[in-house]
């Protein structure tokens, strides 16, 4: 297979094992999913009943009170009391195998080609970066 060189007239030659592959929405999207979870910080936090404050005695009597039974005023149920399934932090990271991770990418680029949209180029040149322009502009400035 052949890429043609954007900023020149050649092509370059590449492996059709590579850039030849039939695209694997499945795949690709593991791949993504994964990579996503990863940046996750996972660092959601509630308190459940036992780590609310408080709650330690019996908020009424067991009886005669002609309401509900009630053991403690930190129940899920009442307000200010704690989550029945509190959050608590973890990893959301998931393992995507090499073998995968290789056939997402040449997955993708493989359909790339296919729309015309990789853009192969020779040579990526900058003239000044935009910090060493500020740097030099700040330097050459006298603070008198």
């Amino acid at each position: 297979m052949k890429l043609k060189v954007a900023n020149g007239g050649a092509e370059l030659a590449v492996s059709d094992a590579i850039f030849g592959k039939e695209f694997n929405e499945a795949l690709v999207h593991q791949v993504i999913t994964a990579y996503r979870n990863a940046g996750r910080s996972g660092t959601k936090a509630q308190l459940t009943k036992a780590e609310v404050r408080g709650g330690g005695r019996k908020p009424r009597p067991q009886k005669g009170g002609g309401t509900s039974r009630a053991g403690s005023t930190r129940s899920p149920i009442w307000v200010g009391g704690g989550r029945a399934f509190a959050a608590k932090p973890r990893d959301f990271a998931q393992n995507v195998n090499r073998k995968m991770y290789r056939g997402a990418l040449q997955s993708l680029l493989s359909e790339l080609v296919r729309q015309d949209r990789l853009v192969v180029t020779d040579a990526f040149t900058v003239n000044s970066s935009v910090t060493t322009r500020r740097s030099w502009r700040t330097s050459s400035e006298s603070i008198d």
